[in-house]
């Protein structure tokens, strides 16, 4: 192990072009955590070659030379000898033993909610860091959003081999049970749906136990491969599902519904800048902070939009909403109405915006 080590230690960290996130490291101690392909590592090592070289250790613990307990035993004198101001544990797991150096750094998937370490969630890109790695910013980025979604690297994958390249790092980072529950929600996204449909779907077509289905369910929320939204004053009622970038439902499913694919990428980027939300009936998205309603409409129309707001008149008299945003693809505008403004904004344009 010690040899290991010295490797570890010895090895230069390279990295291809950064592209600054809108969460950065100092010299703190943090528990970083998020799905696969998130650009957790990248950050951590961008992050590293701004210190001496001599004064960090990076450590990938699914090496498989790791042996956990010499390791363990190894770890905390090596880096005193070696005055290791910064360890970094990536792929952490809590069969590794912390040390004490100056700072420590954990990247995983799953929040381990360690008191003493500063949490970051970091999420696939969201519409404005994507545009980072545009060429240019024209009315092709979006177009390229949905093409590629929020994982970093798919810029350098090709059209053909993009759907297998997700598909491998999922397998790769998921239990097959969950894997299997994914490839599902993949089809209902921006539903309702609960973990009892699930099972009840599944199980016609693969052996599971409602238990572990239900355990597989909960870690896909925990490490935010899934994420739900509560409808407005019912706790208890059914959710609805959301995926987490929106380039896994063409890579698990062959299904197609535009519409539910616009819904989800408008509600990650509520989840990203921390917005509570909730729905209700005929209302995707209520923000009672602002007294708000987001309606997504990617194509919409006059006449369609004044039939939608006559149906939710109610919701919008009791609650007293102050602005309606639609959300389109590309129109702009608004229309009259007695209690609320109505605005109808392009998605690039909202989600650059404050």
């Amino acid at each position: 192990m010690l040899n290991l080590l010295e490797e570890f230690y010895k090895t230069d960290i390279i990295i291809e072009k950064f592209h600054y996130r809108k969460v950065y490291l100092r010299d703190e101690s943090y528990q970083i955590h998020g799905i696969t392909q998130s650009g957790k590592t990248k950050l951590v090592k961008h992050y590293l070659l701004t210190l001496k070289k001599s004064s960090y250790l990076y450590i990938n613990c699914e090496d498989v030379r790791i042996e956990i307990d010499a390791f363990n035993k190894l770890l905390a004198s090596y880096c005193l000898e070696n005055k290791i101001n910064t360890l970094v544990l990536d792929n952490f797991s809590p069969q590794f033993k912390f040390v004490n150096v100056s700072q420590l750094i954990l990247i995983s998937q799953v929040n381990y909610n360690y008191d003493f370490l500063k949490s970051i969630q970091l999420y696939p890109l969201d519409y404005e860091e994507f545009l980072a790695y545009e060429h240019k910013y024209d009315s092709t980025a979006l177009n390229h959003f949905f093409q590629l979604g929020g994982f970093a690297h798919m810029h350098k994958v090709t059209p053909d081999e993009r759907n297998n390249y997700i598909q491998k790092s999922l397998r790769l980072s998921l239990a097959s049970q969950e894997f299997e529950i994914l490839k599902y929600c993949a089809k209902v996204m921006a539903q309702k749906v609960s973990a009892f449909s699930i099972y009840e779907r599944l199980k016609l077509t693969m052996k599971v136990s409602k238990d572990k289905l239900y355990k597989s369910y909960d870690a896909l929320i925990q490490k935010n491969y899934l994420h739900t939204l509560s409808k407005n004053q019912h706790p208890k009622a059914t959710k609805k599902l959301y995926l987490c970038d929106i380039s896994l439902k063409p890579a698990l499913s062959i299904g197609k519904h535009f519409g539910r694919l616009f819904e989800n990428m408008i509600f990650l980027e509520l989840l990203k800048h921390d917005t509570l939300c909730y729905y209700d009936e005929g209302i995707e998205f209520y923000l009672p902070n602002n007294d708000e309603i987001i309606l997504p409409m990617p194509f919409a129309e006059e006449r369609v939009l004044f039939k939608k707001i006559q149906t939710i008149e109610e919701f919008i008299f009791t609650y007293q909403i102050k602005k309606i945003t639609i959300i389109t693809m590309s129109r702009e505008g608004g229309i009259n109405h007695p209690l609320s403004e109505v605005e109808m904004i392009p998605f690039d344009i909202w989600a650059l915006g404050d």
